[in-house]
C-alpha cells in the first residue's frame, strides 16, 4: 500500500458533488467518510494523514482512492462491489416448486412447515436439479411471495 500508487486529481466537477455529498442532503457515514477521503487525497494527504484526520484505517483511505481510479471515479465512493453479484440458485421452475411445496400439508410430526425442514424435503424430492439448498434460500424465496406459511419462530 503505497502513499503515490493512486494520486486523486478531481476535476471540479467532481469536487463540487463531493463536497455536497459531505455537506448536504442524507447519505450513509461510509459515502461520507469515503467522499472526505478523496477530498482529502485531493489536497495531496497521505493516506496515513487522511486516516488520522477522519478516524478511519489507512487501508480504507487506500482502497477508496484505488476504487477511484479503477471505477468510474465518483463511483468509488458507493457501497456496491461490482464484484460481488450472486447467481440465484433457484431458477423459476425451482422457486415456483419451492412455493407449492410450502403451501401443500407440512411432514408428519410438524403442525408448519420450517425453513430447515422445507429445505431438506426440497432436496430429497429430486424434482429439480439442486443438489441442496440451505434453508437462507429458501426464506429469501419465500420472501418474495406474498405467502406466509412458514412459522416465524422456527429456524
Amino acid at each position: 500500500m503505497g502513499e503515490t500508487d493512486y494520486p486523486i486529481n478531481l476535476t471540479e466537477q467532481e469536487r463540487e458533488k463531493l463536497e455536497s455529498i459531505v455537506s448536504y442532503g442524507r447519505h450513509s457515514a461510509q459515502k461520507i467518510t469515503r467522499a472526505r477521503i478523496l477530498l482529502k487525497a485531493n489536497e495531496g494527504e497521505s493516506d496515513s494523514a487522511i486516516a488520522e484526520a477522519l478516524d478511519c484505517s489507512r487501508s480504507t483511505a487506500w482502497r477508496t482512492r484505488k476504487k477511484f481510479h479503477e471505477r468510474d471515479r465518483i463511483e468509488a465512493i458507493e457501497r456496491k462491489d461490482p464484484d460481488r453479484d450472486y447467481e440465484t440458485k433457484l431458477d423459476g421452475r425451482d422457486e415456483a416448486y419451492l412455493i407449492r411445496l410450502a403451501c401443500s400439508e407440512p411432514p408428519d410430526g410438524h403442525s408448519r412447515w420450517s425453513l430447515r425442514v422445507l429445505a431438506e424435503k426440497f432436496e430429497n424430492l429430486n424434482k429439480t436439479d439442486i443438489k441442496s439448498v440451505s434453508h437462507e434460500t429458501v426464506r429469501q424465496t419465500l420472501k418474495k411471495t406474498n405467502s406466509n406459511r412458514i412459522d416465524p419462530n422456527s429456524g
